[in-house]
Order: C-alpha cells, then sequence, then structure tokens
C-alpha cells in the first residue's frame, strides 16, 4: 500500500491551470501546425521537433539530455530529463511520451498532447524536492513501422535501462491526452467493455496489463487524491486490441511495471492517424487538468512511504 499525504483536490490551483491551458495549446501548435508531421521520412521535421522540445524542457528549468541511436540512416534521439531524488533511494518513476507522427498526419493529439503534457508536469515537478527520482522522456519512433519492434525509442530506453538494473517502480505513457466529450455515445470499447464503462468521452484512462495491475491502482488513487477530474482504469491482457498499443509496451518486455494514461484514441477520437489531427481539435482546459493531476500523482508516488 501507498500512504498518501492528506490534502484535498480543492487546493488545486486554478490560476496554475490557466497557465498550463496556454502553453499547453502553444506546445501543442509548435509541434503540430508549425512543424506538422515528424517522423524518419521528414528527418528535418524530427529534429525540429526534438529541438523545440529541449528548448521548451530548458524553459521550464530542466536539461534534457539526449539519448542518440541511427535507424533508417536517420539520427534519432530519446530527451532525458532527470530530477534527482533527495532521500538517496535507487527507486525511479518515468514518465514519458512519444514525439513522432505517423506519415500524413500533424498529430496534435497522437502525439504533441502528450508531449506538451510532459512538459509541463516538468515544470510543475523541477522546484520539488521529490524523495524518489523522477525521469520525463520524450521517445523517438513509436509509430510504423517501428511499432512493436526494438527500433522504437522506449524499446531502447526500457532495454538500456534493464541492462543497468534501474529499479524502475512505474512507467507512465501519455498518449493522446487532448480530447474530450460529453456527447452521449461519444466513447466506444473493444468487445464487452462497453458494459462496464461510460458512453461519454469525458474521462481520463489508465490501462495497464496484468501484471501491472499493482502499480496501476496506486497510480489512480495517487490522481484521484489529487485530482477531481473522471478517471476509468482497466488492467486487462495486452491482447486486447489497443491496450499495448504506445510506449507502455517496451516496458512490460523490459519487465517494468507500466501504464498508459490515455484519452482512448480511435475510440473516441475521429481524426486518429489523420490529416485532420489538427491543434484546433484539442480540449486544452481538459487537457490542463488532466496534466496538472497527472503532475501532483506522480509527486504523490515520488514521495509516498512506499512505491509500487
Amino acid at each position: 500500500m501507498i500512504a498518501l499525504p492528506a490534502r484535498s483536490v480543492k487546493e488545486t490551483s486554478v490560476s496554475r491551470e490557466m497557465v498550463s491551458e496556454r502553453r499547453l495549446r502553444r506546445h501543442v501548435q509548435a509541434l503540430a501546425q508549425t512543424i506538422g508531421e515528424r517522423n524518419v521520412w521528414r528527418p528535418d521535421a524530427l529534429h525540429a521537433a526534438a529541438d523545440y522540445i529541449r528548448g521548451a524542457f530548458a524553459e521550464a528549468g530542466c536539461e534534457a539530455a539526449p539519448r542518440y541511436y541511427q535507424t533508417h540512416r536517420v539520427c534519432c534521439e530519446n530527451l532525458e530529463v532527470t530530477l534527482p531524488g533527495t532521500a538517496g533511494r535507487s527507486e525511479i518513476i518515468v514518465a514519458g511520451a512519444h514525439y513522432d507522427t505517423v506519415r500524413g498526419s500533424p498529430g496534435a493529439d497522437d502525439n504533441a498532447s502528450g508531449v506538451a503534457s510532459l512538459i509541463e508536469i516538468a515544470r510543475e515537478l523541477q522546484p520539488r524536492s521529490l524523495r524518489r527520482t523522477v525521469k520525463l522522456v520524450a521517445f523517438v519512433n513509436e509509430e510504423a513501422p517501428f511499432f512493436f519492434t526494438r527500433q522504437m525509442g522506449s524499446w531502447i530506453y526500457a532495454s538500456a535501462a534493464r541492462r543497468r538494473g534501474d529499479d524502475i517502480r512505474l512507467m507512465l505513457s501519455l498518449e493522446m491526452l487532448g480530447c474530450y466529450s460529453d456527447a452521449p455515445g461519444s466513447q466506444a470499447y473493444p468487445p464487452l467493455l462497453r458494459w462496464f464503462y461510460p458512453q461519454r468521452g469525458n474521462f481520463i484512462a489508465f490501462v495497464s496489463n496484468l501484471r501491472s495491475r499493482r502499480a496501476l491502482d496506486a497510480l489512480v488513487r495517487a490522481f484521484r487524491s489529487r485530482s477531481d477530474f473522471p478517471a476509468e482504469r482497466l488492467a486487462s491482457p495486452a491482447i486486447v486490441p489497443g491496450v499495448a498499443w504506445s510506449d507502455q509496451w517496451s516496458f512490460w518486455r523490459a519487465g517494468y511495471a507500466a501504464v498508459m494514461v490515455t484519452d482512448t484514441a480511435f475510440y473516441r477520437y475521429a481524426h486518429y492517424h489523420a490529416a485532420s489531427d489538427t491543434p484546433e481539435k484539442i480540449d486544452y482546459v481538459r487537457m490542463a487538468r488532466v496534466a496538472d493531476g497527472l503532475a501532483q500523482a506522480i509527486a504523490v508516488l515520488a514521495d509516498s512511504a512506499n512505491c509500487p
């Protein structure tokens, strides 16, 4: 069990969320509008995205260290921010989001929304003294043809961490955080799940494989202790369509507990992997509430008496 410090969700700062909303919009517009499609077939755009993310982390007071590797004759990089723990412990919490896009899409929700949230989470956590180390990583090459291969940026990162013996207690994969709807029937599901979950797509979902269930429970409990944003959870076999479809898969393969945090992608978002995945489709107000809640949840887990 994780001991959670007493604090009311009502203490969340409204002004902080408003500032976060404006910055989130700026990040998404820079990545999905100014730069646009970014992948190894457009290497200049991919490098421009990495440069923007590095600069945004620096603006947030964080240094992003590049972790280079080459694929398809393109030099690619993961960008890692490390917030060292203060208690001399070896446990690490990782949060990550991929910054590449599929071919033909500017990738506002998939996944500029996740990267923008990651940057703002870094801004929130950087001034704090947390007992455990937190690493925030912008991953390259999540999309096809790298998906489910050893050339994914997250696979490169997770396998290197396993070889070093890094004690990663939890990885959060931030995968599409910008689409929300209160319309009836706006949320779809894999077979059978629709009988157990809401029919309106106005919540954030926390999804894990069965081996990561304990970490999933701890993360959702921490999020709900700090945010009143609607949240649903699912621990499922990875064979269910969508459950393994992001960077958490790489960490599962490396033997780490990992949870995907998502607006449920194609189960809700009509513009998934399309040229129409553009910045004006994003709900920045609700995305800011989610990013804020995730920052607070990570802080809770990094400071708790026990880690998942």
